[in-house]
């Protein structure tokens, strides 16, 4: 049952997968079963170079844009089985100080486009640039022992 769950899951995440990466990489389950495992792990098809890589093998950046588009796929299984209820919110915590500028631009286009499609994307960062794409921003600054809040709309 768990195996089911999984393959639909990662179905799903390729399509996200797909448009962050240009289709160079796409998730798989691996189907051999090593180190007691059950056969849940997943691996990354390289399609650049024709390989099969293990998760860890990816750099940062590509960690994390494969992280968003597992988040991203659990969350679009969840709403089909459950009858059309949606997840309408995401949050984000960090992640994004790792990546290049390209991939940072790719993650950014992403989360627009989800967006777009109706979710409320919550994004948590220290990176100026995500800072200056949002039109709405809840700052919170620090000032040793206390911290302060404060709502901006650009």
């Amino acid at each position: 049952m768990l195996t089911y769950y999984l393959e639909q899951t990662l179905k799903l995440s390729n399509k996200r997968l797909n448009q962050m990466t240009n289709y160079r990489y796409q998730f798989q389950r691996k189907t051999q079963v090593t180190q007691g495992y059950s056969g849940l792990e997943i691996e990354v098809v390289d399609n650049y170079s024709n390989r099969v890589r293990d998760i860890s093998t990816l750099s940062g950046g590509e960690t994390f844009l494969a992280s968003l588009a597992l988040a991203l796929g659990l969350s679009d299984y969840v709403t089909q089985v459950s009858g059309g209820i949606n997840l309408e919110s995401v949050f984000i915590d960090e992640g994004f100080g790792t990546l290049d500028s390209e991939t940072l631009e790719t993650a950014i286009e992403s989360l627009v486009e989800l967006e777009q499609s109706g979710k409320m994307v919550g994004l948590i960062s220290h990176v100026q640039e995500l800072k200056n794409r949002r039109t709405a921003l809840l700052l919170v600054e620090s000032t040793g022992y206390k911290s302060h809040t404060r709502f901006v709309i650009k």
